[in-house]
């Protein structure tokens, strides 16, 4: 009985260790690629109020929010082939209810990650019945290093 109730207790340590993950910052392109790269998850948290708001070609004060999203699935694209920055992209759409947009609305959010560490995230709200683009926003920002204050920060569990 007390080598079952052992076996069990050492057994029981180590799957709470394996549930319990702890995440790690992705403070630059190349890791976030490494990480993309090896079939690791990544996630993305954005702090809008720390990156830069367009609305039609014009810079506004971006709000305080903050989102989120699985970098998975994602395309990476070398230099030259799109653009003449290597860069990542990922996409997620998602249905949410805004009373504001007239109830239910598709929340597309796309991450692009470039090789100079520049971010840009585009936000739509999608009218689920018309198709209708409600709200298009355009962020700028870079990833955040640790210490440099930006406002885009990757993460994946190790």
């Amino acid at each position: 009985m007390k080598k079952t109730l052992f076996t069990f207790s050492i057994l029981f340590l180590i799957f709470c260790g394996a549930v319990h993950a702890d995440t790690i910052q992705l403070k630059n392109f190349t890791e976030l690629l490494d990480a993309l790269n090896k079939g690791e998850k990544v996630n993305v948290v954005i702090h809008y109020a720390d990156c830069k708001l367009k609305i039609d070609s014009v810079e506004k004060k971006s709000p305080d929010e903050i989102a989120g999203m699985p970098m998975m699935p994602f395309e990476y694209y070398g230099a030259g082939v799109i653009n003449k920055k290597a860069f990542i992209s990922s996409s997620s759409t998602v249905m949410i209810y805004l009373a504001g947009f007239n109830g239910f609305v598709d929340n597309y959010m796309k991450v692009r990650a470039y090789d100079d560490n520049t971010v840009e995230v585009t936000v739509k709200f999608v009218a689920a019945k018309t198709f209708e683009t409600q709200m298009d926003e355009m962020f700028t920002g870079e990833i955040n290093d640790g210490s440099n204050g930006k406002g885009v920060y990757f993460f994946t569990e190790k």
